[in-house]
């Protein structure tokens, strides 16, 4: 049985409009956290589970399963007892890492003093441009 990944607006570009296109890569509440994560070393589905503590586990897989049909992530299987799997940022990937700095500091301007996060899946102080 083959697994595909269905999605709603996969090809829903109105207009032919460049940022209709990107939101249907990298839109939704999960993704752009899910790559900066894996950008930051935390690249296992455990890690990630852990980090994003809101995130349900189909929720999570669904959104993997999708970067990596975009060709945004490369999975890794390890032959080994339990498996092990582990995820990387392509380079095609790497082209968005201007949008996710992007995003990173207009929050930093724009985003009300809060409590500290309840999750650490977006390091604060951890300066973005020390990452791969």
């Amino acid at each position: 049985m083959e697994n595909r990944v269905v999605r709603k607006n996969k090809d829903f570009v109105p207009g032919n409009c460049p940022v209709a296109y990107t939101m249907n890569i990298i839109g939704g509440k999960w993704k752009p956290s899910i790559i900066h994560m894996i950008r930051t070393d935390r690249n296992r589905y455990s890690l990630l589970l852990k980090n994003i503590t809101e995130i349900s586990k189909q929720t999570l897989t669904n959104q993997l399963r999708e970067l990596e049909a975009d060709g945004i992530l490369e999975r890794t299987i390890y032959p080994e007892i339990p498996p092990r799997v582990e995820y990387k940022i392509t380079p095609f990937g790497t082209s968005l890492f201007p949008v996710i700095d992007s995003m990173y500091q207009w929050a930093k301007m724009n985003m009300p003093n809060i409590a500290a996060p309840k999750s650490e899946h977006c390091d604060g102080d951890k300066k973005l441009s020390d990452v791969g």
